[in-house]
């Protein structure tokens, strides 16, 4: 069988980016990513053209303590303000690191990363019952003031204890698909989406509007995928594959699931929803929405899951 290129979205754990127990320093971040680019780049040197996602959580949650930590010193920046931070911060990471992975292999060095938006419909039934935690944890009467001061959602997470959320609405389409696709075509790597797009709506008269939310990051690495054309969707995580009653002695890797296994065991609530459960979901979407296959398989295992060889692979 003769090989056939493809254009692949690539969506990056956590994990790629910081490793449990770490401090989140630079230098660990660099180093995790560094070791991420290798595995990349080996699919870029298959022939395949590749879009990069990521997640952003341990970075966007970094710049909102920073900012209460500086509140008397400086303004508050908006959560929609911290995401476009993040995705400059990892951005930059990710673009470095593949440039100097690209190079050492003797291969053209075309990297860039879009600052990327999200649209989200204000009317999405997120905005009335936010659930999503972000920023630091507040003791009971700084957290009740927040309300006040701020108009922010605050929850209390443990006893005398309280933290911020915000909605998590569905994805709807990218912003800059049409630059990521065009740069895509011509060999550039994009590094797009990051934390699942800064959340925009748009207003009757067409501008675009930043709101405080946050986007999954796998359901907008999904509707990135499709926006651009991608035949190809892989969820590179911490976990080998796919699992059935994953943690328990019944647990059951699998291989492969077809769309109508996946929706499922989706229904039937074999993946959590905090967890596994929106990955499966934005494969599901993917294949819905006309992609050819889905591979969750862990970072390391890359080319070997997309040759179908590692990991989980996931088919109409």
């Amino acid at each position: 069988m003769s090989f056939v290129p493809e254009t692949i979205v690539v969506a990056l754990g956590g994990n790629a980016i910081l490793q449990p127990g770490q401090k989140g320093t630079a230098a660990e971040q660099i180093h995790n990513i560094e070791a991420t680019a290798g595995a990349i780049v080996s699919l870029i040197q298959m022939g395949h053209k590749v879009v990069v996602t990521h997640g952003n959580g341990p970075q966007v949650g970094n710049i909102l303590l920073q900012n209460e930590a500086a509140v008397d010193q400086t303004p508050v920046m908006p959560l929609d303000v911290c995401g476009a931070q993040s995705q400059g911060l990892v951005g930059y990471m990710v673009q470095k690191a593949l440039r100097n992975e690209l190079g050492a292999r003797g291969l053209p060095t075309s990297v860039a990363a879009i600052v990327t938006q999200t649209v989200v419909d204000r009317s999405d039934p997120a905005f009335a019952g936010p659930t999503k935690p972000v920023g630091p944890f507040y003791p009971s009467d700084r957290g009740k003031a927040l309300i006040e001061e701020r108009g922010w959602v605050m929850k209390e997470v443990r006893p005398g204890q309280f933290r911020r959320v915000v909605p998590s609405p569905d994805p709807l389409s990218i912003v800059e698909r049409e630059e990521i696709r065009a740069l895509a075509a011509t060999g550039t790597i994009v590094i797009a989406s990051g934390g699942g797009g800064i959340p925009v709506v748009r207003e009757p008269d067409g501008r675009l509007v930043g709101v405080e939310a946050v986007i999954d990051k796998d359901l907008a690495g999904q509707r990135l995928a499709a926006d651009i054309g991608a035949t190809v969707f892989a969820i590179f995580t911490d976990v080998d594959r796919v699992a059935l009653a994953y943690g328990t002695p019944e647990q059951k890797f699998l291989d492969h699931l077809t769309l109508e296994e996946a929706r499922g065991y989706l229904a039937a609530g074999h993946f959590p929803p905090g967890t596994m459960g929106p990955k499966v979901l934005a494969v599901i979407r993917f294949l819905e929405a006309g992609g050819k296959r889905a591979v969750i398989a862990a970072m390391r295992e890359a080319a070997a899951a997309l040759a179908g060889k590692a990991g989980t692979t996931v088919t109409p």
